[in-house]
């Protein structure tokens, strides 16, 4: 075998081995927090939510889905969900919601910047709007972590490179 055909095979095996952990048997209401993290994995993250524990289940910076894993007090699981949607980033305040809110929410950003004008640290969330169109959702924070305002557009990782003209 030449070294161009055990390269290609190796960059097969990462690729395949990087979709294992999207493919997984999600969990079922009831199971207890055991059995989630054996079936998932270990979380990407952990939040408190009065007396719910929620495990963050990211894809990484390029992923367009995060899984959160809501534990009751019982430590079972009450509901699993896929959160990088318009609607769950409609249920994030603007002028209410903090940075914990938000991680709790919709987990971990795919990005962090910030912008110059207003002071804004800013958080992009990768995901597809309406399940089809490849997009960011940027959740700009003021400097005491409050929501004020939220943006969503294309994603120009996903765009053809000349509709911009680069």
């Amino acid at each position: 075998m030449n070294n161009m055909n055990k390269i290609a095979m190796l960059m097969a095996a990462l690729l395949l081995s990087g979709c294992a952990g999207v493919m997984r048997q999600a969990p079922d209401p009831g199971d207890p927090a055991e059995v989630v993290q054996a079936k998932m994995g270990t979380p990407t993250g952990v939040y408190q939510d009065g007396d719910v524990r929620v495990l963050e289940y990211a894809t990484g910076p390029m992923g367009q889905y995060t899984y959160m894993a809501r534990l009751g007090a019982d430590g079972r699981l009450l509901t699993y969900e896929q959160v990088l949607t318009g609607e769950k980033f409609a249920t994030i305040k603007i002028d209410q919601a903090t940075h914990a809110d938000v991680l709790r929410t919709v987990g971990r950003p795919a990005e962090r910047s910030r912008v110059a004008m207003n002071n804004y640290e800013v958080w992009s969330y990768r995901y597809k709007e309406a399940g089809v169109w490849n997009s960011l959702m940027h959740v700009h924070f003021d400097g005491q972590g409050v929501v004020r305002q939220m943006l969503n557009g294309p994603d120009p990782m996903y765009e053809p490179r000349d509709r911009f003209g680069w």
